[in-house]
């Protein structure tokens, strides 16, 4: 930064010979020092300097420029000169220079163009120079020639490189601090406050060891909006999945792998990693703008997945809250599967005369009448979960059913559902039964396994499940105004 020269500096003399004549501004100075430091006494500490003067206009109208402000040192003779810096240079808030301006230091050089130097008649045409000691001297090449030739200094404000964000004043290449400043080192803290010492935010920094019970996509942790450093590593075959604030997989989902790269995602770019070793590593400097949620896909036990962000110290309590909300497990779909069919058989001759096939029996059979306000209420009123969801395939378990259902719209939900999901129903012929390919009013509880490996959306036995229609909406909107609260 521009240091103090001998022609910004104003000595004031208190003889009654020889006295200049001083300004209304400086006479306010002289009066200020004399009351502060006695009459007739002598000047003690280091000079004063007068206000910062004004900002001057950018040095450029595109891309990256700078201005500056000034002041001036007023000291004794035999006292201290002022501290600090006369001179202070900001960069430029500019819109960047359209596609096929000439760069600044290519325009300083052009100025040279068809002028002779070197102390002959000679003529060239220059272009910069990068090859230099002094990056911030204005080092131009002699186009279709093997030399290169120094004019002074650039001017104020030109780049030191292409690709750096140094410009070069007075000489030197300067970086601006987090305050704008040229020369500043102020730097932003952890928390995102620029001189800030990482007082405002709180290290969020775990290790994920639990192992799912079986392959599939499992929950590691949500990363909250406003989050800042974000680092997730592991080393297994497992691979890290990420979804943002809209449900969708940003990366790894639906059971395919994405490959390494740079991702947009709430506000920030998360860079994706995966070596050739078993190593994946998500990393984003935030803050993020929404919520992300941070998935495992298991295919190997876990041996541990890293992560670690920095959160605003009155968004932390919201987080504790909302991940426990969540839960560390995901509902997540499997590889979709469908109930199994018989094979196709060679069609038939066809008969001389039609029959009538007789259907086969229901090995089922039907289940009870469960209709009523009654029942509705109490289930709307004890679910954790009502919604409308369409039914998209049937798998038998053991002694289970799996209902793969797309999520429509949600009246009542305790923590978030996702477009896909599982609900579960017990024995090989639940009540109610869900038919593929309808839709449904259903009111499910969450169940966890006491072991925490196992999170689902469990439709209870004659619980309820009716098929939707516009009458059977406005009863369940009824029925909310209806629950104990």
């Amino acid at each position: 930064m521009g240091k103090l020269r001998p022609g910004k500096v104003e000595w004031l003399a208190l003889g009654h010979t020889g006295r200049p004549t001083l300004r209304p501004l400086q006479n306010l100075l002289l009066l200020w020092t004399l009351l502060n430091c006695g009459l007739g006494g002598s000047a003690q500490g280091p000079g004063e300097w007068t206000p910062w003067g004004s900002w001057s206009r950018c040095s450029s109208s595109c891309g990256r420029g700078l201005s500056v402000r000034s002041r001036r040192c007023f000291w004794f003779p035999g006292g201290e000169p002022c501290w600090g810096d006369s001179h202070e240079y900001r960069l430029c808030p500019l819109p960047d220079c359209p596609l096929g301006a000439i760069p600044f230091r290519d325009l300083q050089c052009a100025l040279y163009n068809g002028h002779p130097v070197l102390g002959t008649q000679k003529t060239y045409q220059w272009v910069p120079f990068y090859g230099a000691p002094n990056q911030c001297d204005l080092n131009c090449l002699a186009e279709g020639h093997a030399f290169y030739h120094s004019f002074g200094r650039v001017l104020d404000g030109t780049p030191c490189s292409p690709g750096t964000q140094g410009l070069c004043v007075a000489g030197r290449c300067l970086s601006a601090g987090c305050d704008g400043l040229l020369g500043s080192d102020a730097r932003e803290d952890h928390c995102g406050r620029c001189g800030g010492t990482n007082e405002s935010c709180l290290l969020v920094q775990r290790v994920f060891r639990d192992s799912g019970a079986f392959a599939g996509y499992w929950n590691v942790t949500l990363i909250p909006e406003g989050a800042r450093h974000i680092r997730v590593a592991h080393r297994s075959r497992n691979h890290l999945a990420l979804i943002g604030g809209d449900g969708r997989y940003v990366l790894n989902g639906n059971w395919a792998v994405s490959p390494p790269g740079t991702y947009e995602a709430a506000g920030t770019r998360v860079v994706y990693t995966r070596a050739a070793g078993p190593e994946e590593t998500l990393s984003a400097a935030g803050p993020t703008s929404q919520d992300l949620l941070l998935q495992v896909l298991l295919q190997e036990p876990n041996p541990g997945i890293a992560f670690e962000f920095w959160l605003p110290r009155e968004r932390y309590g919201p987080f504790q809250a909302q991940a426990q909300a969540v839960g560390w497990f995901l509902r997540q779909q499997q590889p979709r599967e469908v109930e199994p069919q018989a094979p196709e058989l060679p069609a038939a001759p066809a008969p001389s005369a039609p029959r009538t096939p007789t259907p086969a029996p229901d090995p089922c059979g039907r289940c009870p009448d469960t209709r009523g306000r009654a029942h509705r209420l109490l289930y709307y009123c004890r679910g954790d979960f009502v919604f409308r969801a369409r039914v998209l395939s049937r798998l038998h378990q053991g002694q289970e059913t799996r209902y793969e259902v797309q999520v429509q719209l949600i009246y009542k939900n305790r923590s978030p559902l996702r477009a896909l999901e599982y609900v579960w129903a017990l024995g090989r012929c639940p009540c109610p039964r869900l038919d593929l390919h309808r839709e449904y009013l259903l009111a499910v509880q969450r169940l966890i396994s006491p072991d925490g490996t196992q999170d689902r959306l469990l439709l209870p036995h004659m619980g309820y499940a009716r098929a939707w229609s516009p009458a059977e909406d406005s009863r369940v909107r009824l029925a909310a105004r209806h629950c104990p609260v």
